[in-house]
């Protein structure tokens, strides 16, 4: 029995030498509009849709394969008599592959000023239907979408002239998902243009069960967003480790996003979704020390993460000091530096290849019975936009301080403050963290109490303003030198007229980092 195959794409990347194979193959091409003037261009034996169905092309190409001697072709079921008999009985041949990718109506709409009828015409309606008709059809028919799907088909067809039904189970699944998420961007584009409720379809693939979730009475998955790119936890490729936890995808998620924030070599020792070790040096072997030594009590059991590859310095540092460490995720591993660590069973180790932060991604939280989308806190507060609000001007070396620990603020639960100090250079460090507190007095209190001695000298960041002037009484009981917040509160004048009594420097940011 001879095949027959439909093709008709708008990507037209490896179909030549596709289409050279199956006509190899003994395959005969069925095509339409510019596919197959460029098959014909090439040489390619290719019978034209308007001459097998007898119905020229129409209205500018938008009638072309909607005809019943093509899905005809395509539906009949080879197993039915009946579909067979009426088949056969109004001159319809079978079609056994089709090939068939949709105009680039995304690629459209993503072009600056692009008028609203240049865009409709960009909305496929024959391809959708082709590829809808296959699938469904797919006990019989080979439904191929994308250019990456070639190699397979041709490996798979070697000396053969048809595919495999799993394949062709696999290909229908691939198609339905292709024109659902074609349908989603027309939906949401029309949605926009009309002024209507923004329609939010979210789509993504289990990598994994997990082992549990929270806590081992909980179950839980691992999905991914199958068109996220980005340098993160999701797309982090496991090089050592027994299976990751739920915990564990979090604060690793948590370390990176931190250090992503930091230009110069930067380390963060993150625990329970808060930091409790961040510092940037010069070189990465002292940021990590520098970070390591900030709390070493809590670092145990942490989870680290670095913005440049990890040394044999540092896996020998590691092993020195006896560092119980969950996770380490960087951008690479040194060979001998892994070899090292991969003498330690239960580290899990995640390579994330070059590090890029994503500024335009969206931050989505889960409540019961709906969700809380949000653009992500990706804003980076600089000295632009400091205000002096205070009778003493803090120092250079005070912003720089101010402004490192106004980034690792951002990141930690609130209510958050942080302390910290700089020295020469690019290096800075984090001396105290308090966390995730009811009242902003009270995590000044713990910051202070967990930074201990290392507080003198150090300035504070805050993620909000100060309701009241406590919280600039406890700092400067503690030792800070100089504070960072938002401002904006009610009391700014009284908390200000604090800092001047106390002989602290203040400045506003007026960017809150609240993080629930």
């Amino acid at each position: 029995m001879s095949t027959t195959a439909l093709i008709s794409v708008s990507d037209k990347i490896g179909i030549l030498d596709f289409a050279r194979f199956l006509t190899e193959h003994d395959v005969r091409i069925l095509s339409s509009g510019g596919t197959a003037r460029a098959l014909q261009e090439a040489g390619i034996a290719v019978t034209e849709v308007s001459e097998y169905t007898g119905s020229p092309e129409m209205m500018g190409g938008r009638v072309k394969t909607l005809h019943p001697k093509i899905h005809g072709g395509i539906l009949a079921r080879r197993d039915n008599p009946d579909d067979m008999r009426e088949a056969q009985e109004n001159g319809i041949g079978l079609i056994d592959m089709v090939i068939v990718n949709l105009y680039p109506f995304q690629e459209t709409i993503a072009r600056e000023g692009v008028a609203f009828e240049e865009a409709i015409e960009q909305i496929d309606i024959g391809g959708p239907t082709l590829i809808r008709s296959a699938a469904k059809n797919h006990s019989s028919v080979a439904v191929i979408t994308s250019p990456q799907q070639y190699e397979t088909i041709m490996r798979e067809m070697e000396g053969k002239t048809s595919v495999s039904p799993e394949t062709r189970r696999n290909l229908a699944l691939a198609a339905f998902e292709h024109t659902a998420h074609y349908d989603e961007a027309i939906s949401q584009w029309l949605r926009a243009e009309l002024g209507k409720p923004e329609l939010l379809d979210l789509h993504y693939e289990k990598v994994s069960s997990l082992r549990y979730g929270e806590n081992p009475h909980q179950k839980a998955a691992f999905f991914r967003n199958p068109e996220n790119h980005d340098s993160n936890v999701t797309n982090a490729k496991v090089l050592h480790g027994k299976e990751l936890s739920f915990n564990n995808l979090v604060d690793a998620n948590s370390a990176l996003e931190l250090v992503k924030e930091f230009i110069p070599p930067a380390v963060v020792f993150m625990k329970h979704n808060n930091p409790c070790g961040v510092a940037q040096a010069p070189t990465i072997e002292a940021a990590f020390e520098n970070s390591f030594m900030v709390d070493m009590q809590s670092a145990f059991g942490s989870v680290v993460a670095l913005n440049r590859p990890l040394t044999r310095k540092i896996a020998e540092y590691i092993n020195e000091q006896k560092i119980f460490i969950e996770v380490i995720i960087c951008p690479r591993f040194e060979p001998d530096a892994l070899e090292l660590l991969l003498k330690r069973k239960n580290l899990r180790l995640l390579e994330t290849g070059e590090l890029s932060l994503d500024r335009d991604r969206r931050d989505i939280k889960k409540i019961a019975g709906g969700i809380l989308v949000q653009s992500a806190n990706t804003y980076t507060v600089t000295e632009a936009d400091l205000k002096v609000v205070s009778k003493k001007v803090p120092t250079e070396q005070e912003i720089r301080a101010m402004l490192f620990a106004n980034i690792v603020c951002k990141h930690v639960m609130s209510n958050a403050v942080v302390f910290a100090k700089a020295a020469d250079g690019e290096e800075c460090t984090v001396t105290g963290v308090g966390a995730g507190q009811m009242s902003r007095v009270d995590a000044v209190w713990i910051a202070a109490h967990k930074g201990g001695k290392n507080i003198p000298g150090s300035v504070m960041a805050s993620d909000a303003f100060f309701p009241f002037s406590d919280g600039v009484e406890e700092a400067a009981k503690a030792g800070a030198t100089a504070i960072i917040s938002p401002g904006g509160s009610i009391r700014d004048d009284e908390v200000i007229e604090t800092a001047d009594r106390l002989g602290l420097a203040m400045v506003f940011s007026g960017i809150r980092l609240f993080r629930h």
